[in-house]
């Protein structure tokens, strides 16, 4: 596909085209036509997905494929330009959208191949009017260089910044002229002097410019006038609710038309080949929102247009696209099947970008280390931890890259090595950079503790006893519900349902402090919380492994071996076996000190057994297997380890052999024996036959 992307050839193909290809009209990486799918309208495409899943990689490469062949801008919905107003300035003075329009419109006026700059002299003319409304007579250096950067989007050179110089004086003497006579608002002196300046000019630029403020003549309640037009569109700019909301319409209307002019009766010397593209990261964020809503409404009302919107969106669902039509990027391969109907969101096609496959992860990470030797199961191991997740997958690669010669194999030792993204960056612990992109910054330490939670009572009683007394219920509901909106809604058993933000959250909080008090105190909170209630019993068991006290995990599993039903006793010995471990609290201590510390391979294959006392009174050849077994399936199932292929033998034959003790669940444990192992080495979730849940 040409790009550095993995798993996106859906969008980026040539042969057959892709999805940017079909709608641009070009082949991405080339100046040579491509037939489109929607020639009257394309859709507006919107990449939804959850934090890390590539959607603005996939921008910045869409950017790089069409920059120079066709014109292109990128804009970022969280930038502070359109999330905050300036210092100094009040809200109600501030308009996102114009900033939105005038940065989009500054990136797509630059020359392309086979065609020159692009002018914007309508949405000058309403960016001049809007940006009027917080002026003053003392504002001169800012009237100034807002003014030259509006203006530049209707010419270039040494001509624009004496028009400009011009206009400004003009300006500055009507409003003051405006304030000594008590009249208020300077925004019709601006106006007056804009009309005044550009005519008397006979430049093109000067004609452009005409044209553009006479086309607000069409504003509503304008009667035909365009200076009114003009005043109105500021005033209303300025007020909130529907005035605003129309005014904002009106200069991505402005936007669109001057873009259609572009294309529109253009010379073969100057032929403009597919179609201009706007790229919108964030479009959630409100004020690029409203810029897409805008687009919405307009095509449906029947204004269609010509320019290929690309947009990334940070969850799955979006009340401005209620009514999408909904894709998953494979489905979009050769054909889009979109249709839009009457509503303003069918005119978008919400397409869900897809996890890396695990040859997308084994390709990447080759990539990322070339002439390494890679431990074996490496590729996998980071497929299953991240879940395909292309952030992780490209972060950890990363490490690997960086920390491989130093010693650093386990992809535990990987994510809590340092690792250096830029040369003008410092090094950070690889999973710090990862969950700063991946999870909610202003809520990290909360979330940090929350994730040993595994239900919303456990998460009220953990932020009791641990968060700050002003982070309450209905915080946790809140936070709750802001993962959910992002795609990582809670999971049976997880207060945090995604296994990979999960396992970097616990292991931020086992680094919380020194000596690990943090997360010694949120496993003995948890253990408290639950007590010796039998239907959660495998909770406290789950976090007394957690804390290294194994006596507890295999006593409960060893006396429900006759007691359950085999399924369920296999459900439950994954589940507790699914508990963090981590070095510091192995069995009496002897790993303090020593994070390379890991004894679960040596307990599973048996070299302990004989240090080993069972209790009186119990089968001691059962509590040594299921021993083993738990420290079996800790070790294969951990995600920051990789499989040990011994383990995986003996983890088969222990299997075998507690298959004859118990006949009724012969076939079940025969089975497990067969696809267990395998699973393991494959990197995925270890099969329950029949896939029932049960408790310990």
């Amino acid at each position: 596909m040409g790009t550095g992307l993995h798993g996106r050839g859906a969008l980026f193909d040539t042969e057959p085209p892709g999805l940017a290809a079909r709608l641009t009209g070009l082949r991405p990486y080339q100046h040579i036509s491509s037939p489109f799918e929607h020639p009257r309208e394309p859709p507006f495409v919107v990449f939804a997905g959850v934090r890390g899943i590539g959607k603005s990689a996939v921008l910045q490469e869409l950017r790089a494929a069409y920059k120079g062949h066709t014109p292109v801008a990128l804009i970022d919905g969280e930038e502070a330009q359109f999330d905050r107003p300036p210092p100094h300035r009040p809200a109600h003075e501030w308009a996102p959208v114009s900033q939105a329009v005038l940065t989009i419109a500054e990136q797509l006026a630059e020359p392309v191949t086979g065609a020159g700059r692009i002018h914007f002299p309508r949405l000058a003319s309403g960016l001049i009017a809007v940006a009027a409304g917080d002026w003053s007579d003392r504002d001169l250096p800012r009237i100034r260089e807002e003014a030259e950067r509006i203006l530049l989007l209707n010419g270039t050179g040494s001509g624009v910044a004496g028009f400009a110089g011009r206009w400004v004086g003009k300006v500055v003497a009507k409003m003051v002229s405006a304030t000594s006579t008590g009249t208020g608002s300077v925004v019709e002196p601006v106006i007056e002097a804009t009309w005044e300046a550009v005519g008397e000019g006979l430049s093109a630029t000067h004609r452009r410019l005409r044209r553009g403020a006479s086309w607000y003549q069409g504003y509503p309640n304008a009667g035909g006038n365009p200076k009114l037009g003009l005043i109105l569109l500021s005033g209303h700019s300025r007020s909130g609710g529907d005035p605003r909301t129309h005014a904002e319409r009106y200069l991505v209307r402005a936007l669109l038309a001057d873009l259609q002019d572009a294309y529109a009766g253009v010379v073969r010397r100057t032929r403009r080949l597919g179609r201009p593209v706007v790229l919108i990261d964030n479009v959630q964020e409100p004020a690029v929102c409203r810029l897409m809503e805008s687009v919405l409404r307009d095509r449906a009302g029947g204004r269609a247009d010509q320019v290929v919107f690309f947009a990334a969106l940070r969850r799955h669902r979006h009340p401005a696209l209620r009514h999408a039509v909904r894709r998953t990027l494979p489905e979009v391969a050769g054909n889009s099947g979109w249709q839009p109907a009457a509503t303003p969101s069918t005119r978008a096609l919400l397409v869900a970008l897809p996890p890396l496959t695990a040859d997308n992860t084994l390709h990447l990470v080759d990539a990322a280390c070339p002439g390494l030797p890679l431990p074996p199961h490496l590729p996998r191991a980071i497929q299953r931890l991240t879940g395909g997740n292309p952030l992780g997958v490209t972060l950890t690669a990363a490490s690997a890259r960086q920390n491989l010669p130093r010693g650093s194999t386990s992809l535990g030792a990987l994510l809590t090595a340092d690792v250096q993204l830029r040369e003008d960056h410092d090094q950070r612990p690889a999973y710090r950079e990862i969950l700063d992109r991946l999870v909610p910054g202003d809520r990290l330490d909360e979330l940090t503790v929350l994730a040993a939670a595994h239900d919303r009572d456990s998460a009220f009683t953990l932020a009791k006893a641990l968060l700050p007394a002003d982070f309450g219920a209905p915080d946790v509901l809140g936070l709750q519900a802001r993962l959910a909106e992002e795609g990582h809604p809670a999971a049976p058993g997880h207060f945090v349902g995604d296994p990979f933000v999960r396992t970097l959250l616990l292991l931020r909080l086992h680094h919380q402090d020194p000596g690990h008090r943090t997360w010694r105190a949120a496993h003995r909170t948890l253990i408290d919380h639950y007590g010796d209630a039998e239907d959660h019993v495998r909770y406290r068991v789950y976090h007394e492994l957690s804390l290294g006290d194994v006596d507890l995990a295999v006593s409960r599993l060893r006396d429900a071996f006759h007691r359950l039903h085999t399924r369920s006793w296999l459900s439950a010995l994954v589940y507790v076996a699914s508990a963090p471990y981590h070095p510091a609290h192995a069995p009496g201590g002897r790993s303090a000190g020593d994070p390379s510390y890991d004894d679960r391979a040596a307990v599973a294959l048996g070299h302990t057994d004989a240090a080993q006392l069972p209790p009186q009174g119990v089968d001691a050849a059962l509590h040594l297997r299921v021993r083993r077994l738990l420290y079996a399936v800790w070790q294969l199932t951990d995600p920051l380890v990789l499989p040990d292929a011994k383990v995986t033998e003996r983890l088969r034959w222990e299997l075998e052999q507690l298959s004859d003790q118990r006949s009724a669940g012969t076939e079940l444990l025969w089975h497990a024996s067969r696809d267990w192992p395998e699973d393991a080495l494959a990197g995925r979730p270890l099969r329950v036959p029949g896939g029932d849940a049960g408790g310990a």
